[in-house]
């Protein structure tokens, strides 16, 4: 159970950085206006907030990366804080900006949360 849970927080943390690379680099690009649903104009007005928000997905994706190389019990609690501050986040964004994102950011956190718990 330890691996699977070790596989599900690295793909939260792999999700994350996605989500830093589109929303500061790639968000004024045709795909990041693809995923976001902006114009060209939009999307340069937004492009500040959006890279913003891309660094927060990175500082997620640092705290679980080091959750997985720290060892017990700094390792656990980190994976158990930064796996529940996911999924507040993707309540919160599901909650104010688009149900889609309780499937891509909440619900992959939530079973890599089940999966650390059961394997600790």
């Amino acid at each position: 159970m330890t691996v699977l849970a070790d596989v599900l927080v690295g793909l939260v943390a792999a999700l994350h950085v996605g989500f830093l690379v589109l929303e500061m680099f790639l968000f004024t690009t045709p795909r990041g206006r693809a995923v976001f649903g902006t114009t060209a104009e939009q999307s340069a007005t937004m492009a500040t907030l959006a890279a913003n928000q891309g660094l927060y997905n990175g500082f997620l994706a640092t705290g679980l990366v080091w959750g997985l190389v720290a060892s017990d019990p700094t390792g656990f609690q980190f994976r158990l804080a930064f796996l529940l501050f996911v999924v507040v986040a993707g309540v919160y964004g599901a909650a104010t900006v688009s149900r889609r994102i309780l499937v891509t950011q909440a619900l992959p956190a939530v079973l890599a949360l089940a999966a650390v718990l059961a394997a600790h």
